[in-house]
């Protein structure tokens, strides 16, 4: 009987646990979150006291965020809309950050001290023109000043204190294109000047209480304008002419309007190419760039231009500064190898710096993109400078003193692909120093642990200390583990940066700005386009590290030359890079390597042509042997085209090129432009694992899923619904899904929902596909799955004929061969807008799915694949309920514990990638837009592994206190054995 008690109490305790919730305490244990803003294209330091260790701006993520000066901590930031983007920015009243979004349609003020938003103002234009804002200077802060906009061909005057619009002018009429628009301190006239067409330059003066013209002069300049100006006075300006050769020098004074112009070759002897003006504001001077650097040009009359200084690139000028009264400074910073110099000049004394400082900079951020700067009082009450520096890799930093202050790795709000890339693996013989980067490194990791149990340390070395615990631990160790978590993440951002984060903590690794993207006579727009694995050496992991494949464009077109890069995927040092002869429409991954394990690859070039990487005899003869099994298809989204191709030996070049493959159309689908077109398409990944064809049935019976890596899911909408939601009526509006075998061109499956429209997101795995649309008759977004299923292996249902071998389950899979195919679907209410999907991946593809789903919110939501069965009914049968098929609702249930980013939200999220784990229950999942996130999560449960907060104290005190009472139980036992013997 004891015996009974003590294991039903170890039952109990051992099962008392069901909850699926996340504690408080749990969160940031396995997951990590980080928030970045984007490359910054405007700052704004305020002056007043609320603000004065503060800084302002705005950047190319559509984001607007407030930073601490002293640590570049966010204070507060908001991320507008997507098709949101900020124009300008500025300060009102000494409390109000100003910004001019969505091409001047939207003006709003924000509180400086919280990031609350005061007011908003819809300015609608008739007419597209490019947007001006001007914030009139205002001295007393208590004194309402009127905000100045110029968009969709309208002047409007906003009130800064309400956002009102007190009056507003239309010039859309006159066909005016305002460049300038201010308004002199202390004066009441608002001046506009601008071009109408490119050659005639015009001159409003207008009463700032009412828009009324009070003066309007106009002239034409026969050579043209090229439309960019600089203001350099209250009364004069510069211009390029249309040729980009000239300067002209315009005078308004007194409503009379004079050229004049000067060659800029006059100024410059060694000027070629064409020049550009510069948008920084400068009183008596302006700034040209050329192509061989910057100089800055002293106004001194109408007729007269003198060259102060220039600048050999890469260099940049700051914005002008006011310091006191009417004293302004400006910065310069120029790149001499790995450092920087950093000058400030007055504008009174350009000849002497006021400041000059060398910074060490790290080669892997590039050159100096934009710099603005901001003034402060030393102790002994004179002004120093501080400048805030935007790199060419997105990253940001404050330079003070001859130093970087912070920095902050901006560049990841910009991820465009990610891979991954495991851990050296830990055994014996494998140098420390070498996994840790170096010796030295390693030798002075151990004088400081010696130094700190001596108690010899000081703070900071006490701080490097426990970084370098908190690096050692066995979370962040920098080897693998036998679960398989601890791997590198390796993203490349739009700047043409590789960046290698650790799932650990998502601490940088390594940072490499591809030195093949850099912009260069050779190529002159680089761009970064995708990221592949190169070479994965499974049996040679202790003596060669793998490494990925970065590949670029030289230009905005897709005819443009490509560009390779081969990185090592521990040291983030480029092993090989090579300027391609061809251009880069399509890559394609095969599932081939070579005998050094690099992974093969096709290029498809504009030509439609395929040419084979890596260029080696192994690869090509490796290539040849597969090369019947190949098959590729193109989607020509504009024009409503999808066609497939096989590969076939030969060229037609000049020169004989073994590693180059002419294409063969096989087969088309063109969709009626009338009636069609493609809205999304989605594939199976590569690497992606199904466990089981087969799919058991309640009544025992057997369905075979239909598993085909060549199966692709387009969708298509009706024209007039490719618009945004609402823009067309029901009856207008209809989503065609079909399934493609990509070899034969086959429609496998085809339905129609009418009245849907987009946007539409899709995923694909094993057998089914799940997308996501509105439904405008329903007024609510829906979720629709397909899934797919063999027909031809129906007979193979006979245990029997299993066991005796008579069965088709092994017999080869042709594409060829018209596939027996039966489909089931159901669609389902679903209450978010959805961002992006994706499915868990797990090592064997054992464990159960979940639907990854990045809702309007930017978290991600789990959800179990259950939910999404087709063959969900409203009264599932017994045999149904014990197969795990749930009851039949209309809508797809939201669990909040569901949330895989808890309460956290990954900003501007753009896409989900998951990871496969060593550990068969758990997937790897990383988030990324604006922030990124990383977690780990477990579709059916860790079943494979106690989890962490197991008490294996509780479990031993129950083992003990077991084996206690069996032995009393078994004294006590022999005693009344003992007693009945003796009676």
């Amino acid at each position: 009987m004891a015996v009974r008690v003590c294991l039903g109490f170890l039952i109990l305790l051992l099962h008392s646990n069901f909850s699926t919730a996340l504690y408080e305490d749990q969160v940031g244990l396995a997951d990590w979150h980080q928030k970045y803003i984007g490359k910054v294209k405007q700052a704004v330091f305020p002056t007043q006291r609320t603000g004065k260790k503060r800084v302002v701006v705005s950047t190319e993520e559509n984001v607007i965020a407030s930073l601490d000066l002293r640590t570049g901590d966010i204070f507060w930031r908001h991320v507008l809309g997507k098709d949101d983007h900020v124009d300008q920015i500025d300060i009102a009243l000494g409390k109000y950050f100003i910004t001019l979004s969505s091409e001047g349609s939207i003006l709003r003020a924000w509180n400086l001290p919280d990031g609350q938003m005061m007011w908003e103002s819809a300015l609608y234009g008739s007419t597209p023109s490019k947007s001006l804002l001007f914030v009139p200077a205002n001295t007393n802060l208590g004194k309402e000043n009127r905000i100045l906009v110029f968009s969709g061909g309208w002047l409007h005057a906003v009130s800064s204190i309400d956002g009102e619009i007190i009056w507003k002018k239309e010039f859309a009429i006159d066909r005016l294109e305002i460049k300038q628009v201010f308004q002199p301190l202390e004066s009441d006239i608002i001046y506009a000047v601008g071009f109408v067409g490119s050659s005639q330059f015009s001159v409003y003066q207008l009463s700032s209480k009412s828009g009324e013209v009070l003066k309007h002069n106009t002239a034409s300049f026969p050579s043209g304008f090229c439309g960019e100006v600089s203001l350099v006075s209250s009364d004069m300006l510069v211009a390029l002419d249309a040729t980009r050769s000239a300067l002209i020098s315009i005078s308004f004074q007194s409503g009379i309007i004079n050229f004049h112009q000067t060659y800029i070759s006059d100024l410059l002897q060694d000027f070629s190419g064409m020049a550009a003006l510069l948008p920084v504001k400068f009183t008596g001077m302006f700034a040209v760039k050329t192509v061989s650097g910057i100089c800055l040009v002293r106004v001194k009359g109408v007729s007269e231009l003198e060259v102060i200084e220039k600048f050999n690139h890469p260099a940049s000028v700051s914005d002008v500064l006011t310091i006191s009264g009417e004293q302004q400074a400006f910065a310069i910073v120029q790149h001499a190898e790995t450092k920087i110099d950093f000058k400030v000049k007055l504008d009174k004394d350009l000849r002497n710096d006021v400041l000059k400082e060398t910074v060490e900079m790290d080669p892997q951020r590039g050159h100096v993109q934009k710099v603005f700067i901001n003034n402060y009082i030393r102790t002994d009450k004179s002004h120093g400078f501080r400048a805030l520096i935007v790199m060419e890799d997105h990253s940001l930093l404050l330079v003070q003193q001859g130093e970087i202050v912070w920095s902050r790795e901006d560049g990841l709000a910009s991820i465009i692909d990610s891979t991954t890339s495991e851990l050296p693996v830990e055994k014996e013989g494998v140098s420390v120093a070498k996994v840790e980067h170096n010796l030295f490194e390693w030798l002075k990791g151990h004088v400081l642990k010696l130094k700190g149990t001596l108690m010899l340390a000081s703070p900071d070395e006490i701080a490097a200390i426990q970084a370098m615990r908190l690096k050692s631990s066995e979370r962040n160790k920098m080897t693998r583990d036998h679960n398989g978590f601890r791997k590198l993440i390796i993203v490349l951002t739009r700047a043409g940066k590789l960046l290698a984060l650790h799932t650990g903590d998502g601490r940088v690794i390594w940072s490499l700005l591809l030195p093949s993207l850099h912009r260069s006579e050779a190529c002159g727009h680089p761009s970064a386009l995708n990221i592949y694995q190169w070479q994965v050496p499974h049996h040679h992991a202790m003596h060669e590290n793998p490494s990925v494949l970065v590949v670029g464009r030289c230009g905005p077109s897709h005819d443009a030359l490509g560009v390779f890069s081969v990185v090592d995927s521990y040291t983030g040092k480029e092993r090989n890079s090579l300027k391609l002869a061809h251009s880069i429409i399509q890559v394609i991954p095969l599932p081939l390597t070579d005998s050094t394990e690099k992974r093969l690859h096709l290029i498809i070039d504009a030509n439609l042509q395929a040419h084979l990487y890596p260029r080696t005899r192994d690869s090509v003869n490796i290539f040849l042997h597969e090369m019947s099994n190949i098959y590729w298809h193109s989607i020509n989204v504009g024009k409503g085209v999808i066609r497939g191709y096989s590969l076939r030996s030969g060229c037609n070049l000049d020169v004989v090129d073994e590693y180059c493959f002419n294409t063969k159309e096989l087969w088309r689908i063109v969709f009626p432009s009338e009636s069609e077109k493609i809205a999304t398409t989605a594939t199976r990944k590569m690497n992606e694992v199904v466990h089981t064809q087969a799919k058991v049935l309640a009544d025992q019976d057997v369905m075979y899923k239909y598993i085909s890596r060549n199966i692709l899911f387009v969708a298509t909408v009706a024209p007039k619904a490719a618009g945004e939601i609402g823009s067309v009526t029901p009856e207008e509006a209809w989503l065609v899904a079909y399934l493609i075998d990509t070899v034969t061109g086959r429609i496998l499956h085809r339905v129609t929902h009418q009245g849907a429209q987009g946007p539409i997101r899709a995923v694909v795995s094993e057998n089914w596909v799940v997308y996501h649309y509105f439904n405008l008759r329903a007024h609510r977004y829906e979720m629709s799955v397909i899934e797919i299923y063999d027909q031809s292996r129906a007979d193979n249902k006979d245990v029997r004929k299993l066991v005796l071998g008579k069965h088709n389950l092994t017999s080869p899979v042709s594409s060829y061969s018209r596939p027996e195919v039966m489909v089931k679907s159901q669609s389902y209410f679903f209450t978010h807008s959805v961002k992006a999907m994706a499915v868990t991946a797990t090592a064997k593809g054992i464990t159960s799915l979940q639907l990854l789903i990045g809702t309007i919110g930017d978290q991600v939501l789990a959800l179990d694949k259950r939910f999404l069965d087709p063959r969900r009914t409203a009264t599932p049968t017994q045999a149904e309920k014990e197969e795990g098929i749930i009851p039949l609702t209309d809508s797809l249930p939201i669990i909040p514990q569901a949330y895989v980013t808890h309460a956290l939200q990954v900003e501007g999220l753009r896409g989900i990638i998951t990871i496969p784990a060593k550990l068969e229950s758990t997937t790897l999942v990383f988030s990324y837009g604006v922030d990124i996130f990383f977690t780990r999560i477990a579709p059916s449960r860790t079943y494979d592994s106690l989890t962490e907060d197991f008490s294996y104290a509780l479990l031993l005190i129950t083992i003990v206190a077991l084996v206690a009472a069996i032995f009393v139980t078994w004294i006590l036992s022999e005693k009344k054995e003992l007693r009945e013997k003796w009676r």
